[in-house]
């Protein structure tokens, strides 16, 4: 029975030492023998988690995406702002041409905001002032956006969208991998019990119904996180909109160009959310899938040994490996999303389908436009997945050792 759920399930018994293919030993033969009652269940991601609580699980997710969504949000920009440009969103400068010239310059107009970069060959002179032409604020790669960003910028705007990001991460993450443990611990006791030989195809499931929830609950942070991080502020001294700004301007937008009611016009806030799941749901199931079972060897090394930098190391390789991959699949959904989210047509926001807008990519750009920002997205992906991951674990890992202990 030991060894049939060993097989079967996520999770593996600590008998104090004893080998693990001695017989099952009841509490009432423990006490006899002297061995105390059996210790908490150890899970194959090398935390124990037995006794923790919907609580804990979702402190320890939270504080994993927190982490997580300030360290890789630079990467989000830039490959939000590469597959927005490839939509046809214009990143140009105000004094691109006579008429915002004339808007633009006033008492609060500062020199060092109209500065070209060293590599636009074709700048002019206007007075005093370098006048750039629209191609010089045109992306080439993930470096191009990280120098333009900064110089004609500011460094800080290579955070644009993190309270987005970090309102959007926090809530979705701690119920993400909550449901995801709970499901699929729940998937593999029933799967063992009725159907063993779907247990490995478990993760796969437990991802995409954990992300799914997660998504659909969240999707309105996620619409403004992206128009925030694709859209630039080119007033000089004007604040950028925060998510809440974000979110009334996309709905009195719609409201007043469709004459629709208010009712009606919260619907545009989840715009776009149906290639939201066509990502996420594919992505989480290749990335569990994938996780898992290099997780177990990893974990398998370390033996009954482990500890919180086993722990770490562990989670955060395998993550990383998963996550990269995944997110190179399913690039091509990522930028049919951000599409559709950029999309300010307000009949369009409302009957573009995710087949319709994958079509038109393809058409104005073939595989070149559906794979447009994957090098940040996989560069981001890699690391975030790999600190949420093990931070995750880790949290767990210190938590129920300080219940053990108390």
């Amino acid at each position: 029975m030991v060894d049939s759920e060993r097989s079967q399930n996520s999770w593996v018994n600590t008998m104090d030492g004893h080998d693990s293919a001695s017989p099952e030993l009841t509490t009432e033969m423990r006490q006899e023998l002297g061995l105390g009652a059996p210790k908490t269940l150890r899970s194959n991601n090398g935390g124990s988690d037995g006794s923790l609580g919907i609580g804990e699980r979702a402190f320890s997710a939270a504080g994993a995406a927190f982490l997580s969504a300030i360290i890789v949000n630079p990467l989000d920009v830039a490959k939000t702002r590469l597959q927005a440009q490839a939509a046809g969103v214009s990143y140009s400068h105000p004094l691109s041409n006579i008429i915002s010239r004339m808007a633009y310059f006033g008492p609060r107009t500062m020199f060092a905001d109209l500065r070209c970069s060293p590599t636009c060959t074709r700048a002019g002179i206007q007075g005093t002032v370098s006048i750039c032409p629209p191609d010089c604020f045109q992306y080439k790669g993930t470096l191009d956006v990280f120098y333009k960003i900064i110089r004609q910028e500011g460094f800080a705007r290579l955070w644009r969208g993190t309270n987005a990001g970090l309102a959007l991460a926090v809530p979705t993450v701690g119920i993400y991998l909550p449901c995801y443990e709970i499901f699929r611990n729940w998937l593999e006791e029933l799967t063992a019990q009725h159907a063993s030989s779907v247990t490995p195809y478990v993760p796969l499931f437990a991802g995409s119904l954990a992300r799914s929830l997660a998504c659909t609950t969240c999707y309105p942070i996620e619409l403004a996180r992206t128009r925030m991080q694709a859209f630039k502020v080119t007033q000089t001294g004007a604040k950028p909109p925060g998510v809440w700004q974000t979110l009334l301007g996309i709905i009195s937008h719609v409201n007043s160009t469709s004459g629709q009611s208010n009712f009606q016009g919260y619907r545009v806030l989840w715009t776009g959310m149906g290639a939201q799941l066509a990502r996420d749901v594919p992505f989480s199931a290749i990335c569990w899938s994938t996780l898992e079972p290099i997780r177990k060897k990893l974990l398998g090394l370390v033996g009954d040994e482990a500890n919180a930098a086993s722990i770490l190391g562990a989670n955060f390789s395998a993550a990383f490996v998963a996550g990269s991959l995944a997110a190179a699949a399913t690039c091509p959904l990522d930028v049919a999303k951000t599409r559709r989210q950029i999309e300010k047509d307000p009949v369009r926001q409302l009957r573009m389908t995710t087949r319709q807008t994958l079509v038109e990519i393809w058409r104005d750009g073939g595989i070149k436009g559906l794979f447009t920002g994957v090098g940040p997205r996989v560069g981001r992906a890699g690391p975030s997945v790999g600190i949420v991951v093990s931070f995750y674990e880790v949290v767990k890992y210190v938590l129920q050792n300080h219940y053990a202990n108390s």
